[in-house]
């Protein structure tokens, strides 16, 4: 499995400012989408999420979102090694995810960034 990278996931009060600082510090602009009541920005290495307190909630127990070449492998991957797949792979505006929790009981997101 290749892993591309990871992207830091804050939940925050107001979207409309905390997306100007992070556009700020990473000289990114945010890609902004909806998920399930929940607001998104992404902007550089930085996933912002703000919306009602029961979904931040479940959003909040994801640690970090992985970025990896290809879900379907990841899935194989971390099931071979122990881990639990609790959701997905399912399509989002910006590729596919699932959500694993690992042995240790860490849970990530996993996403594949398609065109």
């Amino acid at each position: 499995m290749d892993i591309l990278g990871a992207t830091l996931r804050i939940c925050v009060d107001d979207l409309e400012t905390a997306v100007p600082f992070y556009e700020r510090l990473t000289g990114a602009p945010a890609l902004r989408f909806e998920r399930g009541g929940v607001s998104v920005a992404a902007v550089g290495f930085f996933l912002l999420m703000s919306g009602p307190e029961a979904e931040l909630e479940v959003l909040r127990k994801v640690s970090a979102t992985i970025a990896v070449k290809d879900v379907d492998e990841a899935h194989t991957l971390l099931t071979e090694l122990g881990a639990r797949i609790v959701a997905g792979p399912l399509a989002t505006p910006v590729g596919r995810n699932l959500i694993a929790v690992h042995p240790d009981g860490t849970v990530y997101e996993y996403v594949d960034r398609r065109d």
